[in-house]
């Protein structure tokens, strides 16, 4: 932790407001810079084993995450009760809340994480993509402004754009708040039931539109940025592998995709950075298809699948965070980036591996896959008790190998090793999964895996 001699560090002691695996990635990050932590939990998790590793671990508040890892006030009392003296916020729940980093900063605290203003900014997506389009960065095709109430307008707006079409809430996120429209005739019935669900979702019924590209990657850039004006971009990542929106195996560098290609876009994401004043890290996400960027939004928090980023840029990436919070500069200029290898990662959900129901339930015993390249970030043991009332991921196996089909044998190695007995996962899926032969191509677009399902599905 390089700060300055003559400075104090702003903290000394960080409160972690989020709960399961990345509460104990966030804690061993502390530890590794000699950091404190507080700990916050519902009663759910009273018996989280990072809990016992905490400094402070304080029940905020009932199971259900409205009463407790969502609750503002309770997470504020808790610091100011411990001592706290800086909030990471993990990734879900409160991280990408301008409201709530504004609080924190507000009550004398250290938010680990950017500026509300940078968080309302891109988390608003027209505003987000008025804001790339100024830094030079490519956008899906359609307007920067959101759809009028007018009916007529909007269907004259889809036929500029050319169908199909898709229809997004503007606070949208996690793969709520959007609808694909081919026809005409289908337009005003998805206006309708989108607008709804995002005014239940996110508060707000404002929609934008954008063309639908048919056959795209999911494609994204890492950045750190520290608050010294200096930005890097730690190369990219794939993740395509998508059901139903929601990411099931990402890998990096994305497959097949040139420096040349890559390069302008990553320089494009740090000037934008620049342009915003961004602090920390963050994520641009991109459609890829012919060979062409297009952006769709930008995650203003650490993100589930950065370890595929940290394995192949050898940079840690939560202490990186961490350090930039301390109001230290980013260790590594981008000349010094050097991306080698290739990562996956796998999201072991706690869900049947056919239906996809999410399985609770006690865990009577676990067996995780070890030896060199081979990295698990998880929080349960044998005896743990998954919950009900929060996401199914319970575990992530990372791989890293020297090539991608070393890399790719290597997971087939690690999933074939991994055990969790008591409930239902998704190894049985993500076991079969990988041994498929197009996907060991590389370069399949986010439709792969629901097509993959559909053919494996009982007729």
């Amino acid at each position: 932790m390089s700060l300055t001699p003559e400075k104090k560090p702003l903290f000394d002691t960080v409160m972690i407001a989020n709960r399961g695996e990345i509460a104990t990635r966030i804690q061993r990050a502390c530890r590794d810079l000699g950091l404190k932590t507080v700990v916050v939990c519902s009663e759910a998790d009273r018996d989280a084993s990072y809990g016992k590793t905490a400094e402070v671990f304080l029940c905020i508040g009932p199971s259900s995450p409205a009463k407790s890892y969502l609750n503002k006030d309770a997470i504020l009392l808790a610091a100011r009760l411990t001592g706290a003296t800086a909030i990471h916020p993990g990734y879900g729940f409160l991280s990408e809340n301008a409201l709530f980093a504004e609080a924190v900063e507000s009550a004398g605290l250290t938010f680990i994480g950017p500026t509300a203003d940078a968080i309302a900014t891109m988390g608003d997506k027209i505003a987000a993509k008025r804001a790339m389009i100024a830094a030079g960065v490519p956008c899906v095709p359609g307007p920067d402004t959101a759809l009028p109430d007018d009916p007529k307008r909007v269907e004259e707006i889809a036929l500029d754009i050319g169908y199909p079409v898709i229809i997004k809430a503007t606070g949208g996120g996690g793969g709520r708040g959007m609808r694909v429209v081919d026809e005409p005739a289908r337009l005003h019935d998805a206006l309708a039931l989108t607008r709804e669900e995002a005014r239940q979702a996110f508060g707000t019924p404002a929609l934008y539109m954008e063309k639908f590209l048919q056959h795209p990657r999911h494609v994204e850039i890492q950045v750190l940025c520290d608050c010294h004006g200096n930005a890097v971009w730690l190369g990219h990542r794939d993740c395509s592998i998508q059901r139903r929106h929601q990411k099931v195996v990402e890998e990096a560098p994305a497959p097949g995709i040139a420096p040349e290609v890559i390069g302008p876009i990553g320089e494009a994401c740090v000037q934008a950075c620049r342009q915003i004043g961004y602090r920390g890290v963050g994520t641009f996400e991109f459609l890829y298809e012919d060979n062409a960027f297009y952006f769709i939004e930008m995650n203003t928090r650490l993100q589930v699948e950065h370890p595929v980023t940290e394995l192949t840029a050898g940079i840690d990436i939560v202490k990186e965070q961490i350090r930039v919070a301390l109001g230290a500069p980013l260790a590594m200029m981008q000349r010094q980036v050097t991306c080698e290898g290739h990562s996956f990662e796998c999201r072991i959900n706690a869900e049947d591996p056919e239906s996809f129901m999410s399985s609770a339930g006690l865990i009577t015993a676990l067996e995780l896959p070890e030896g060199e390249g081979i990295r698990v970030d998880t929080h349960i043991h044998a005896g743990y008790k998954v919950s009900p009332y929060y996401d199914s991921l319970i575990a992530k196996v990372i791989v890293h190998a020297p090539t991608r089909n070393e890399a790719l044998e290597k997971m087939r190695q690690a999933l074939a090793t991994t055990r969790v007995d008591g409930i239902s996962t998704n190894i049985p899926f993500l076991r079969a999964f990988f041994e498929d032969a197009d996907f060991a191509k590389g370069e399949v677009d986010i439709h792969y895996l629901e097509q993959w399902l559909k053919q494996r599905a009982p007729r």
